[in-house]
């Protein structure tokens, strides 16, 4: 008898084998396998990123000197004090610089790094984190602590919350909360431009419906008061501004007399609507671009 052979069905146990190997490639894919542990002498500086979570070293840090911050003497001070005696191993507070936009505040906080780090042997580690990952930040802080024989200078810049952002809460693990609390060699710093992290309008709001409107913020306001050291930084002035851009100049070998660069300063910045540590700069930016200048 002749016709076709009938093909042969696959075995109910080869299909049962191949639907787990395809479930467990589903499953890795979905849950990465636990980060290894980073090579902290890679670099001084890295970045936090989680879904996967991985820590990339950063070889070269975007910053300034810290002597081309002009207007922030105190603050300056302060942090560059904190964060040296932390990088020594002594007691140290964590950090907000809040207030005006431009003004400095990030650029601080990489330029203490830096300065801290001059002629150091063994190096604090800065370490940044978005805000949007803040609820990984438990998992950062496990790498952290394991690599005991180092000090961490955790940096998130640009932080606030929002109504119903309930990041705010994984942060408290960081600062002084939980059962395990903040490992001993981990400091951190935050930039913002609000003091309390959150808008004015929506404290006043929750005050206004809530039962007890003394409890209503409590639990967000207070993560502020859990930074042992607060840095406010305020708008600066038109001869702060010309200083800034002085100092910017002469440390770049961009010549301009002084009379030519407080007019076109000025006009830069009634361009742009405000003054700052920020609109100097891009300032310096255009005049060196202009003149032939390399800054970077």
């Amino acid at each position: 008898m002749t016709g076709f052979a009938r093909p042969l069905s696959p075995r109910p146990e080869a299909e049962g084998e191949d639907l787990m190997t395809r479930l467990v490639a589903a499953l890795e894919r979905m849950s990465p396998a636990p980060l290894s542990a980073p090579d902290f002498a890679a670099a001084d500086a890295f970045v936090w990123h989680a879904s996967p979570d991985r820590l990339d070293p950063v070889p070269v840090v975007s910053r300034v000197e810290l002597d081309l911050l002009v207007g922030i003497d105190r603050s300056r001070d302060v942090l560059l004090d904190n964060t040296r005696r932390f990088a020594d191993g002594l007691p140290a507070n964590n950090a907000l610089l809040w207030g005006a936009r431009g003004m400095g505040k990030s650029s601080l906080v990489k330029a203490a790094h830096a300065r801290v780090n001059r002629d150091r042997a063994d190096p604090l580690v800065l370490v940044e984190i978005q805000r949007e990952d803040l609820p990984s930040i438990g998992r950062l802080l496990t790498h952290l602590r394991a690599a005991a024989e180092r000090r961490f200078l955790l940096f998130c810049d640009d932080l606030s919350f929002d109504k119903d952002d309930a990041h705010y809460k994984s942060l408290k693990a960081v600062l002084d909360g939980g059962v395990e609390g903040r490992p001993g060699n981990v400091i951190f710093y935050a930039t913002s431009n609000r003091r309390h992290l959150m808008p004015r309008d929506m404290i006043e709001n929750e005050r206004s419906t809530a039962i007890s409107p003394s409890e209503a913020t409590e639990e967000k306001v207070s993560l502020s008061d859990r930074f042992g050291l607060w840095l406010g930084f305020h708008a600066c002035a038109q001869d702060q501004y010309l200083a800034m851009i002085r100092g910017y100049c002469d440390a770049y070998g961009i010549e301009i007399d002084d009379e030519d660069l407080r007019a076109e300063a000025i006009e830069w910045r009634q361009t742009r609507g405000s003054v700052s540590g920020r609109v100097a700069w891009q300032f310096v930016t255009d005049l060196a671009g202009r003149r032939g200048v390399r800054i970077g």
